[in-house]
């Protein structure tokens, strides 16, 4: 059974980067050390990894990396912070 990896990372502008993975260690070594020019992390190095989650069915990981990119940075920040019951009010859209 192979494991796959949704990671976030903090990058130095202050933003939020969603990613996925089968080898943890080595895809953050690479955000760090910039080995892909066209990443998203390249230019907004030091990165720092603040979350990540186990996933052994890679469809469902797959599904809740692209669920929590379309989150707010607030909502990405609750769920590092563990403060998971601001979850549903942050999912609210406000009129």
């Amino acid at each position: 059974m192979k494991i796959s990896y949704v990671y976030i990372l903090k990058c130095s502008d202050n933003t939020y980067y969603t990613g996925i993975t089968s080898n943890l260690e080595q895809r953050i070594t690479e955000h760090k050390f910039g080995k892909h020019i066209e990443s998203y992390t390249y230019n907004r190095r030091p990165i720092e990894l603040k979350f990540y989650a186990e996933f052994t069915d890679i469809s469902i990981a797959i599904q809740t990396e692209k669920q929590i990119k379309k989150w707010s940075k607030a909502k990405k920040e609750a769920l590092i912070n563990d403060e998971f019951e601001k979850l549903p009010n942050l999912a609210k859209k406000k009129f």
